[in-house]
């Protein structure tokens, strides 16, 4: 009589075994579509908010037209709150960005005002680039090495959220298809100059 309830025992331990594996190997599968499920969400949360941008929709910076020279409206746009002069210097239709474009190559030039971030060229200079890009740059320059997009994300100040962090993931594939930046190996990106200095 003990060993077949010993033996009940056994069978009912071995099933209960069996089926927390079962669960587990669900949970684990479930974690991984969950995974990529919010992955698939954070991107396009990124790709909504990029067309809103390119489409005008929305205005979450407060821009406004800062006053030219002469005393008109120089179609230049800074935020209200804040040092105006240094932002309206810093944007990409500012007078640093507008003085370094007309003294670029014409070849470089094509396409500006649809293209965002132009191509590298010899003779372009950084200023032509929006001052997200610019301070990616920046970032890379100090470091002086090779970087993962955390811990370029981090000398931002982007924070840790998957939103920030694949937004800046897909700046940095933008300049390295532009030629701006290099990426010697999957996930690490380093300044162009740095490449052709090592070489």
């Amino acid at each position: 009589m003990m060993g077949s309830l010993m033996a009940e025992l056994e069978a009912r331990e071995a099933a209960a075994r069996g089926r927390a594996e079962a669960l587990r190997a669900r949970i684990a599968e479930l974690t991984e579509q969950l995974a990529a499920e919010e992955d698939l969400l954070s991107r396009l949360g990124i790709t909504r908010q990029t067309v809103l941008e390119i489409l005008g929709g929305g205005d979450d910076h407060r821009w406004g037209p800062l006053e030219g020279a002469d005393g008109g409206s120089g179609g230049v746009e800074v935020e209200q709150d804040g040092d105006a002069g240094v932002r309206a210097a810093l944007r990409l239709d500012g007078p640093v960005a507008r003085a370094a474009l007309a003294a670029a190559p014409a070849a470089a030039r094509v396409g500006v005002g649809a293209v965002t971030v132009p191509g590298w060229q010899a003779g372009v200079e950084e200023a032509v680039l929006p001052v997200a890009y610019r301070d990616v740059l920046e970032v890379l320059a100090d470091a002086g090495k090779p970087l993962r997009t955390r811990q370029i994300a981090a000398a931002l100040g982007l924070g840790e959220q998957r939103r920030s962090v694949e937004g800046l993931r897909l700046k940095l594939k933008r300049l390295v298809r532009r030629g701006w930046l290099a990426e010697p190996a999957a996930g690490l990106f380093v300044r162009r100059d740095s490449v052709t200095e090592s070489v």
